[in-house]
């Protein structure tokens, strides 16, 4: 496609959204891209600051993600895994040997006074990430799960339960006090933006916090350019992680169209897949664009290929 001029600013969770994001990267300069990404799955762990959604997002656009595993680190090593499980069998949380650097310097750096987006800043320099990510704020936010088998935090109910528990309702805790990070915006505020993306990732656990933040959601609706998401949810199934399950135990339809209806208050325009294509005319009916194409990034042309598809919407909405 040809090379389109202003900046584009993408809300990303974890896996599902960084792959949209690596499409973006091969279609715009650096430059170009700005990353929204979800910290309220962040959480400590073996004394550690872990922010599983910047990190799939930084490694997969510095190209060092695991695409097969689907998490962490290509060629990643265990030793210090199998080592802390010798001495407590009650491990669950698997961190790899390379990842642990990551968490490591940016322990090191928080601890020192520095903030999250500097630090992420910097990693994104130090490992060849290519567009600026920015996390969602600089104060904490936790997800709370409320399930049948009681409060969890999220990386409990999401890693150690394996979203087995019946979600009943989900909490951002620390809301009240969180501001969103002025990095964002300043970018929301940049004449040059020319769109928003709200990439496919789950809307409950992984946007939701990000457009609950105080302000979020005005912000988003007062600038004046088209906002366009991409559906999680492709023939009724979730393409990775819990949303069309959770979708069905808060009794919300398991369709795209709900995810566009979830979100209608932002959309100009909606992406869904092909195998969806007879929902368009319920969502256009909403008045939000709709268009229907292949969305399964199961390889880099096809994350390049749907990013074109999500940069010529917003381009046709101008």
């Amino acid at each position: 496609m040809a090379t389109l001029s202003g900046k584009f600013l993408a809300l990303s969770g974890g896996v599902g959204g960084a792959k949209l994001v690596r499409g973006l990267a091969e279609c715009l300069p650096p430059s170009q891209l700005q990353v929204v990404v979800n910290t309220a799955d962040d959480f400590d762990y073996w004394g550690l600051r872990i922010c599983p959604d910047l990190d799939s997002n930084l490694y997969a656009l510095a190209d060092l993600n695991d695409e097969q595993r689907g998490w962490g680190l290509r060629d990643e090593s265990w030793v210090t895994l199998e080592a802390m499980r010798r001495l407590d069998d009650g491990q669950w949380f698997q961190l790899g040997d390379r990842d642990l650097a990551t968490h490591l310097y940016r322990t090191q750096a928080l601890a020192a006074g520095q903030s999250l987006t500097d630090v992420t800043r910097q990693l994104g320099e130090r490992l060849g990430c290519p567009a600026a990510l920015l996390p969602m704020t600089e104060q904490r936010v936790a997800t709370r799960v409320f399930t049948d088998m009681g409060e969890l935090a999220f990386q409990e109910y999401f890693v150690r339960e394996r979203c087995e528990p019946r979600v009943e309702k989900v909490v951002f805790d620390g809301l009240d006090t969180a501001q969103l990070n002025p990095a964002i915006i300043s970018a929301l505020a940049d004449p040059a933006l020319r769109g928003i993306i709200i990439c496919p990732s789950n809307p409950f656990l992984s946007v939701d916090p990000i457009l609950s933040l105080p302000g979020c959601r005005e912000a988003l609706m007062q600038v004046n350019v088209p906002v366009v998401a991409i559906s999680p949810i492709v023939s009724g199934a979730a393409v990775k992680g819990p949303a069309a399950k959770m979708m069905h135990e808060l009794d919300i339809p398991r369709r795209a169209a709900a995810v566009a209806e979830y979100y209608c208050d932002l959309l100009d325009g909606f992406i869904i897949d092909s195998a969806d294509a007879q929902q368009c005319d319920d969502i256009a009916q909403t008045g939000v664009a709709c268009r229907a194409v292949p969305s399964m990034m199961t390889t880099l042309d096809s994350k390049r290929r749907l990013a074109e598809e999500t940069l010529s919407l917003i381009e046709e909405l101008v």
